[in-house]
């Protein structure tokens, strides 16, 4: 009778075992796969964002042909460019901090650009040039790209930190190491629609 307990209560502790044996590894199994999918839309944010740096050589070229006297708004773009190609951040090496860095000097790119399309208004011919204006649309079509790659990121850092911070993933995810991903912030004035006219 009692080699029957003792048997009884083995069985029930090695299926108790078992049974968070087998949780833990599906519940470890789905936070890798949501933090994979964290990682490849990063790949994609950095894709658009480079994809942005390689247009603007052509474009600044593309504007001193016509507007030889924009010196300081050709270095600002390239200043922004240098600065904001240096930040490149590694999916392991997102934090709040350094995801704020490479925000920051992507806003500062934008804005340069910004001034530097702001020029073709005072060079008729600038805006009339095909070349300008197929650089044009590529700009237009890449920040759409980002602004997409944003939100896809977004919406996988959501929910792998959704799945890290929930119970009784939360206990798995001290244990294997899973920590929570940055998100982006919203630009200051974010809440007004921007004008873009490139006209």
């Amino acid at each position: 009778m009692k080699s029957k307990r003792t048997l009884i209560t083995i069985v029930c502790i090695v299926g108790i075992l078992l049974i968070c044996c087998v949780g833990g590894c599906n519940t470890y199994n789905k936070m890798v796969g949501l933090e994979e999918g964290v990682d490849q839309s990063w790949s994609e944010v950095e894709t658009q964002y480079q994809r942005r740096a390689d247009l603007i050589p052509n474009l600044v070229n593309t504007v001193k042909g016509y507007a030889t006297h924009e010196s300081q708004t050709f270095e600002k773009v390239t200043e922004a460019r240098a600065k904001a190609t240096s930040i490149t951040l590694n999916v392991d090496d997102l934090t709040e901090e350094n995801l704020a860095k490479f925000q920051q000097a992507q806003n500062d790119l934008s804005s340069a650009l910004k001034s530097l399309l702001a020029v073709s208004e005072n060079y008729p011919d600038l805006k009339a040039s095909k070349n300008f204006e197929d650089l044009q649309v590529q700009l237009e079509g890449t920040e759409n790209r980002i602004a997409t790659a944003r939100t896809r990121y977004t919406e996988q850092v959501k929910h792998y930190n959704i799945s890290i911070r929930r119970f009784p993933a939360n206990i798995f995810a001290g244990m294997f190491g899973f920590s929570s991903k940055p998100q982006f912030k919203a630009e200051e004035g974010a809440s007004k629609a921007p004008e873009v006219n490139f006209d």
